[in-house]
């Protein structure tokens, strides 16, 4: 390997070790961003579940009066009460399982069932951190390395190529 690909390959590493490292920091501003959500969600659902005790029924009876009525309306908000309901559970289960994850291993929990809106949101807002931790440094070990490999190996293929097309020049 030449003095040349040499740099290319630790800068494609660097460039890989800058961009993984900012995974940990991408699965807690996530992380937060779901706390809000769930946060928002709780009420509603909450309020959902306080309205159906005050007429005698639990959350799933209350949705099967929506779902029964004669009313589009009526059914129309008891399929939306439903998808809040799943959606809230879902983030909650999510934030167990983002709360209770190795540092390191919380941007596969997130990638795993991310919540598109939250996800989209969170990238959209996302701002890098410097990263000073494990998960950090680990993943920023891993993007180092992913970075020199792909450029190590792009840099093989170039050379057989330019090899190939030596050896073709040199045979005609």
């Amino acid at each position: 390997m030449g003095p040349i690909a040499r740099i290319i390959t630790i800068v494609a590493g660097l460039a890989g070790g800058t961009v993984f490292s900012q995974a940990p920091e991408f699965a807690q501003q996530y992380r937060q961003r779901i706390g809000g959500a769930i946060d928002e969600l709780r009420v509603i659902v909450e309020d959902f579940n306080r309205q159906a005790a005050q007429h005698d029924l639990d959350r799933q009876q209350a949705l099967n009066a929506y779902s029964q009525s004669s009313d589009d309306f009526l059914r129309d908000r008891g399929v939306s009460m439903r998808s809040t309901i799943t959606r809230y559970e879902t983030l909650l289960s999510q934030q167990l399982h983002l709360g209770t994850a190795a540092p390191v291993a919380k941007p596969f929990v997130l990638l795993r069932n991310a919540d598109d809106v939250v996800f989209a949101n969170t990238w959209r807002d996302f701002v890098p951190g410097v990263p000073v931790s494990f998960a950090g440094l680990v993943w920023g070990v891993i993007g180092f390395v992913g970075g020199w490999v792909v450029a190590a190996l792009l840099g093989l293929g170039a050379r057989r190529v330019t090899r190939t097309r030596r050896v073709h020049r040199q045979v005609r």
